[in-house]
């Protein structure tokens, strides 16, 4: 699409660089409702961690909570604020720890804790007090990651009795997290869960009764049915993303994210010419070569130098040498005609003349993901804040953030 931001603020333009993602908040709640209705009965919780893992928690946060989303999660208690400031009264458990000195924020906006240790429980419970309004909490229970909670043994179960204990508190829920979930073995999740289970059940007999039992993540939710409970924590997936290839395309899901830019500069150079730092590409024959104003400060990542490949006219076009901080070159030979401001792909679809949702060109987050070495969860969730997000209805732009702000063009935002 070509932006138009004649409708928003008369500066958009002038201050910002001719680069930015796309948000499609039809595909997060589409996303949301496929997921939400795969689990049913079970509520789902929206994780929006990360900046909703790149995409703009606020705006994606709405979007899901009017699509179906009963619950909200982040892993640290500022990303939580951030939403109540934004007027989202939703539920909003935080999935990490939190600390003594922050109960109480926790308390002041209405916030759910994880609690597996007495210190922080101790401090949330005496804010509980104060207010006369106990603090709603889940326990986490560690049975694989070996990162936060109780162990899920008799001991385990002590501690919950302790925290329950204390006046102030409200142990509400109980939560575990997969290892493994996103592996086609599942010898490790089903030990995971059994462990869980006879938590739940060692639990029971000593008395403790949880509203929310939660434990599926996006991998879980598609492969293991059993492990749904009466909650599941759905994250990349929202997002039209899978959580690896061993579980792609179990649920149909619609990417929301497109990144976009385009060309500043273009010109051909002769045989011989080295393009970008460190001379790792010298051309071999006279070639096009386009200037794309985006770098590895922007989250278009250093290993994409000289394997990465881009969109241009429905083309792909290879990343010449190394990536800038700011900038990085790509090959325009497949691309004739290209010029200056033609738009640039680098994360997502380009459709052109006659093709279909099938047929369109693409380089998805999988492909710069397989290029790193990496996962698809780190490419989108580092896109820098120096990108803007373009938040769309409709396939139209309905609200525009940067780092000089937001700019509603009017409609129900998200």
């Amino acid at each position: 699409m070509i932006l138009d931001y004649r409708h928003s603020a008369s500066e958009w333009e002038a201050c910002h660089r001719p680069t930015w993602a796309e948000i499609s908040l039809d595909a997060i709640a589409e996303n949301t409702g496929r997921l939400r209705a795969l689990a049913e009965p079970a509520d789902l919780m929206a994780v929006v961690k990360a900046d909703a893992y790149g995409h703009g928690a606020v705006e994606v946060s709405r979007a899901c909570v009017k699509a179906g989303a009963s619950w909200l999660g982040v892993a640290a208690v500022e990303e939580a604020v951030e939403l109540r400031r934004a007027g989202i009264t939703a539920p909003i458990l935080i999935l990490s720890q939190s600390t003594p000195a922050q109960a109480e924020t926790l308390a002041a906006y209405d916030l759910t804790a994880a609690v597996f240790e007495p210190e922080t429980a101790r401090a949330l419970a005496a804010q509980g007090r104060r207010r006369g309004r106990p603090i709603r909490a889940h326990l986490k229970v560690d049975t694989g990651m070996g990162r936060i909670g109780v162990t899920p043994d008799e001991a385990g179960v002590e501690m919950a009795l302790r925290l329950a204990a204390l006046e102030g508190l409200e142990l509400e829920g109980v939560y575990t997290h997969y290892a493994t979930s996103d592996e086609a073995d599942r010898t490790f999740s089903d030990h995971q869960t059994a462990l869980f289970d006879r938590f739940l059940g060692l639990a029971a007999r000593a008395g403790l009764s949880f509203g929310w039992r939660h434990a599926a993540n996006s991998a879980a939710v598609m492969q293991f049915p059993e492990t749904r409970y009466n909650l599941i924590r759905v994250g990349i997936s929202l997002y039209g993303l899978y959580p690896s290839a061993d579980v792609a395309m179990r649920v149909p899901l619609l990417p929301a994210m497109t990144w976009k830019t385009r060309l500043v500069h273009v010109k051909t150079v002769p045989a011989g010419t080295p393009v970008s730092y460190g001379r790792e590409f010298v051309a071999g024959r006279p070639t096009r070569v386009g200037t794309v104003p985006v770098g590895y400060a922007d989250g278009y990542r250093r290993c994409m130098s000289s394997g990465g490949r881009v969109l241009v006219r429905q083309a792909y076009c290879p990343v010449l040498g190394r990536v800038n901080m700011d900038h990085f070159m790509i090959g325009l030979d497949d691309a004739p005609g290209a010029g200056v401001g033609d738009e640039v792909v680098l994360m997502g679809c380009q459709p052109g003349p006659g093709a279909s949702v099938g047929t369109m060109p693409c380089v998805p987050a999988e492909e710069l993901a397989r290029t790193c070495g990496t996962i698809n969860y780190e490419i989108v969730s580092t896109v820098g804040r120096r990108v803007p997000r373009v938040f769309l209805r409709d396939g139209r732009p309905v609200i525009l953030r940067s780092v000089l702000g937001t700019v509603s063009l009017g409609g129900d935002h998200a």
